[in-house]
C-alpha cells in the first residue's frame, strides 16, 4: 500500500492471496483471477499493482487475463525511483535499472510478430523489429554505463582528496522513511527534503561534521533500504551505494515506533550484504523515541563502545548523545604512533603534516625529527602501503651508551 501511494496511485481496491505454491503461468490461481476481475470491474480500476516479483511469462498472462496493464514490485520501485531521481547521475542510474528491467521483457512484448508463431506476412519482420529493438536497448545501455562510469570517476576523485586529508566518512543507512533525512537535516542543517513518504531521499548528500573535541567527519545520507530491492537498482545505484561501503562507520537508522522493526532490521542487513557492506561498523540509532515516550539513552556492546542510541531527529533529543557516540567509536579507531625521520624524509614529513597526522614535533640533536602522529587506522595502513613504509618501525636509532665508540 506504501509503495503505491508514494508512487502517486488512487489504491480503490485490495485483494490478498495465501500461495501454498507459486502458479508458474499466473502467480495466483484461476479463482483469485477471476475474484481479481470482478474486484476491477467493480472498482474500475486503471492498473493492476502487484506486491510480488513477476516473470515476464506472468506479466504477460495477468494482463491478457485481467485486460489491464499489470506492474509488479520491481516495476513500482523502479517507477517510484524515476519520479525522485534528481541529479545527473540519479536519472542515469534510473534509467539504466529500467532498460535492464525491460530488456528481460522485451521479448514478451513482441510475442505477436515473432517468426515462430508463424502464419502469412508474420515471419520476417517480427523478428527483424525484435532484433532492432534489442540492438537500440543494448547500445543505450552501453552509453548510459559509459557515463556512470565518468561520474563515478569524478566521484572516486572526491573521494580520494577525503581520504588523502583522512577525514572519515560516516553513512546512514536504514529502512526507507525511517527519519534518516531528518536526522541528517537535525546533525548537519542541510535542508535535505523531508517527506512522509517511500523513497523521499534518491540522490546521496554529503555534509561536514564537527565533532566534540573539533574531530571532523563527512555525514552522508544515502537512499533508503527496502525488502526485495531489486537487483537492476543495486546493480545500476553500485557507484550512489560506495559512500556506504567505503564508509569507515555506519549510523542504521531505526524506526523505534514500528511494529515490524525486527523484519526491517533484517531487510536491511540484507540489502547491505548485496552491497559488501555487511563488515563495516555500525551503531544502531532507534529513532522516534518520542513517539513511544522513551527517554534518550546509549546502550553499549560488549567490546564497551556504543551499539545503540535512542533519539529523536524530530526534536534533536539524544543528539548529543549520538554525537558522544560517533566520538567514541572514531576516537578508538585512531592509531598513535611516535616516528623518528631522518633529514633525506623531508617528502614523508610534509604528507604527513598535509594529511593532517601530525600532532606534536620535536628536532634532534642530529637533525632528525621525531614526530606524535595520529591518524585513523584505515588511513594509516593506506598511507603504510602508499608509501611502502612501515612507520612504526621508523624508531629513532638507540643513543650509544657513554664510554663506549
Amino acid at each position: 500500500m506504501a509503495l503505491a501511494l508514494s508512487a502517486g496511485a488512487q489504491v480503490v481496491g485490495q485483494l490478498s492471496a495465501t500461495l501454498r505454491r507459486v502458479n508458474p503461468r499466473l502467480l495466483i490461481g484461476s479463482g483469485k483471477v477471476e475474484e481479481l476481475a470482478a474486484l476491477i470491474a467493480s472498482t474500475e480500476a486503471e492498473v493492476v499493482l502487484v506486491d510480488h516479483h513477476l516473470s515476464p511469462a506472468q506479466e504477460r498472462n495477468l494482463e491478457q487475463a485481467l485486460c489491464r496493464r499489470v506492474i509488479d514490485r520491481p516495476g513500482l520501485i523502479l517507477d517510484i525511483f524515476a519520479q525522485r531521481a534528481r541529479t545527473f547521475e540519479g536519472k542515469l542510474q534510473v534509467e539504466l535499472a529500467q532498460l535492464s528491467h525491460l530488456s528481460t521483457r522485451l521479448i514478451r512484448g513482441w510475442t505477436h510478430l515473432e517468426r515462430q508463431r508463424g502464419g502469412i506476412g508474420l515471419r520476417g519482420p517480427g523478428e527483424t523489429q525484435l532484433e532492432t529493438d534489442r540492438r537500440l536497448l543494448a547500445r543505450r545501455m552501453r552509453q548510459l554505463r559509459s557515463r556512470l562510469e565518468r561520474v563515478s570517476r569524478q566521484r572516486g576523485i572526491a573521494g580520494r582528496q577525503r581520504r588523502r586529508q583522512e577525514i572519515p566518512t560516516v553513512s546512514l543507512v536504514g529502512y526507507t522513511n525511517a527519519g534518516k533525512s531528518t536526522l541528517f537535516n537535525r546533525m548537519t542543517q542541510a535542508g535535505v527534503l523531508v517527506a512522509d513518504q517511500l523513497f523521499a531521499t534518491l540522490d546521496p548528500t554529503l555534509r561536514r561534521v564537527e565533532l566534540p573535541g573539533g574531530t571532523p567527519l563527512v555525514l552522508a545520507d544515502t537512499v533508503g533500504f527496502i525488502r526485495e530491492l531489486p537487483h537492476e537498482l543495486v546493480a545500476a545505484f553500485r557507484s550512489t551505494l560506495e559512500e556506504t561501503r567505503d564508509a569507515r562507520l555506519l549510523l542504521h537508522v531505526i524506526d523505534a515506533s514500528d511494529p515490524a522493526q525486527q523484519e526491517r532490521i533484517s531487510d536491511v542487513l540484507q540489502v547491505l550484504e548485496q552491497i559488501d557492506a555487511d563488515r563495516i561498523p555500525r551503531i544502531q540509532v532507534y529513532n522516534k523515541a518520542d513517539i513511544l515516550d522513551v527517554p534518550p539513552r546509549m546502550d553499549r556492546g560488549p567490546d564497551g563502545l556504543p551499539a545503540r542510541v535512542w533519539v529523536s531527529a524530530q526534536t534533536g533529543a539524544g543528539l548529543d548523545l549520538l554525537m558522544e557516540a560517533l566520538a567514541e567509536h572514531l576516537r578508538d579507531a585512531l592509531v598513535r604512533r611516535t616516528v623518528c625521520l631522518g633529514a633525506g624524509q623531508a617528502r614523508l614529513r610534509a604528507l604527513l603534516y598535509r594529511i593532517g597526522a601530525v600532532v606534536a614535533e620535536r628536532i634532534l640533536a642530529d637533525g632528525s625529527c621525531e614526530l606524535d602522529l595520529e591518524l585513523d587506522r584505515r588511513g594509516y595502513e593506506d598511507l603504510e602501503r602508499r608509501e611502502q613504509v612501515e612507520l612504526h618501525r621508523l624508531e629513532r636509532p638507540a643513543a650509544p651508551v657513554p664510554g663506549t665508540h
